[in-house]
């Protein structure tokens, strides 16, 4: 297939998914059964994320006109080791891998295994030449080249088990606010956005915010605390007793408004229900830190100006264009220089 042929598969996918599809919403309650995070809501939002960032044409040609893909395909087979954390949160590596014009060889997350199958029978449907382009496999064998995804600890197993091959091995990593103290409550309502959605458990969600040495807390309090009915979730709620009470056994000083636990801790990892947070004097201090810590970012939540370091409005950790590659690492070059490698 020519590349154009492959762009007009997956914009013809963006046009399904942003329309009705009885048999999709069927397999979202059955992922919901099977995995209780992944709730109609956050199934939809996923959905609606990757048909309106990733698959409408003017956004795909214009990604791919920074690249030389070359018009005679020289096919290779490369692994996918998808994670689970989020709703079809390994679909940009598909896609980059089915643009390429390379074969993706699939191994599905037990916790989402239903949705991605089904885009592919989409694509497939809509032209039967794209079949030989996807394989979804219990284990992976015969591959050139790995994109895989997973924990600090997997990503080990990943380096020991890949390491010979071409590959990207990406490991934990999370998003970080900055905050000026002179945000709006709009402002700070959608960077709740950025905390809550996917109850916090993405590599983009923000698990940490930098405040100014005497920031007031009340007004950040007051707009999370509209996210509240995340705490009708069974999981969350119980991470959110489990940790406050834990805190107060410990006697450790932490805010509350009833749906998030707010506690002043270097790390950039914070526990479901959680949210750290740490004081800074000048905006230089924190981009001194985020270079150094760069590893362990995902991306960067603040408003416009107030860092040199670039950085994505409140409300869209979640909602990456194609060009925002996971850990920085541009996918597509790494797929067009397989063979160099």
């Amino acid at each position: 297939m020519t590349l154009q042929e492959r762009i007009k598969i997956l914009v013809q996918l963006g046009g399904h998914l942003r329309g009705e599809d009885e048999y999709l919403d069927a397999l979202m309650h059955r992922a919901s059964f099977n995995n209780s995070w992944f709730t109609i809501e956050n199934q939809k939002e996923a959905v609606a994320a990757i048909a309106e960032n990733m698959l409408r044409a003017e956004k795909l040609e214009g990604w791919l006109k920074q690249y030389d893909i070359p018009e005679e395909e020289a096919p290779k087979t490369v692994g996918i080791v998808m994670a689970g954390n989020i709703p079809l949160v390994g679909f940009h590596d598909l896609l980059c891998v089915f643009v390429a014009g390379h074969r993706a060889l699939i191994k599905l997350s037990d916790k989402d295994q239903y949705l991605l199958p089904y885009l592919i029978k989409l694509m497939v449907k809509f032209d039967e030449r794209a079949e030989p382009y996807f394989s979804i496999v219990s284990q992976l064998k015969g591959f050139d080249a790995v994109i895989a995804t997973g924990s600090n600890n997997s990503a080990r197993y990943f380096e020991a088990y890949f390491g010979k091959y071409p590959h990207i091995i990406r490991r934990n990593r999370n998003g970080i606010a900055v905050l000026s103290g002179e945000e709006t409550a709009a402002e700070l309502r959608e960077l709740g956005r950025d905390v809550f959605q996917y109850f916090g458990l993405g590599c983009r969600n923000v698990s940490k915010i930098y405040v100014p040495g005497g920031y007031d807390f009340e007004a950040l309090l007051e707009a999370l605390h509209d996210y509240r009915r995340i705490v009708l979730h069974n999981k969350y709620k119980n991470n959110f007793d489990y940790n406050y009470a834990l805190h107060t056994l410990n006697k450790e000083k932490f805010k509350a408004n009833g749906c998030i636990i707010l506690r002043e801790d270097p790390s950039l990892q914070s526990r479901i229900a959680s949210l750290h947070y740490q004081y800074y004097d000048k905006p230089e201090d924190v981009e001194r830190e985020i270079d150094s810590r760069r590893e362990e970012i995902q991306c960067v939540i603040a408003r416009k100006g107030l860092l040199k370091e670039p950085s994505f409005p409140f409300g869209k950790a979640q909602r990456p264009e194609l060009w925002d590659y996971p850990d920085g690492v541009d996918t597509m070059e790494f797929l067009l220089n397989i063979q160099e490698q």
